[in-house]
């Protein structure tokens, strides 16, 4: 290995960059884990029973998704965020307190999207950019997967 790469073969300058960036990520994640948390305890009304299991798969997803954006960092050789404290700090994804409405769950969900996606776009171009192919194979599959979410939750809407 050169002495400016890291044990994995890639370049230590970008793969700090991209571990910067990916605490960023994960601190979104943890905000928007926490919101569809909340959005499925707190749910009522007539779409309550679709909403609530809804709501459980987002979270659960979120949970995967956290886990690997942490390993991921790990196996940059950096370390991951791991507190409340960073993660409302750096989080662009606000904490949505009390919402029980079915339609404004799902319009904070989009909001949360409004954050991530581009974020997710900034790291697959860094990663494209640094031959850093496991970080790009994570960000492909998760734009793909959240482009299709915001399209139906927007359906949802009807918007």
């Amino acid at each position: 290995m050169g002495k400016n790469l890291n044990q994995i073969g890639l370049d230590q300058k970008a793969s700090s960059e991209l571990s910067e960036k990916l605490n960023e990520l994960l601190a979104d994640y943890q905000l928007f884990y926490m919101n569809a948390r909340g959005f499925h305890w707190n749910i009522k009304g007539h779409k309550f029973f679709e909403l609530h299991l809804k709501f459980e798969e987002l979270y659960n997803d979120s949970l995967i998704k956290i886990d690997e954006i942490a390993e991921r960092i790990l196996t940059l050789g950096f370390t991951p965020l791991h507190t409340y404290a960073d993660y409302s700090g750096l989080s662009k994804i606000k904490a949505a307190k009390n919402v029980s409405s079915g339609t404004e769950a799902i319009k904070e969900i989009l909001k949360g999207y409004e954050v991530l996606l581009p974020l997710e776009r900034e790291l697959l171009e860094m990663s494209g950019d640094s031959n850093d192919e496991g970080t790009n194979a994570l960000m492909s599959d998760y734009i793909r997967e959240q482009e299709k979410l915001v399209w139906m939750y927007s359906a949802y809407l009807n918007e």
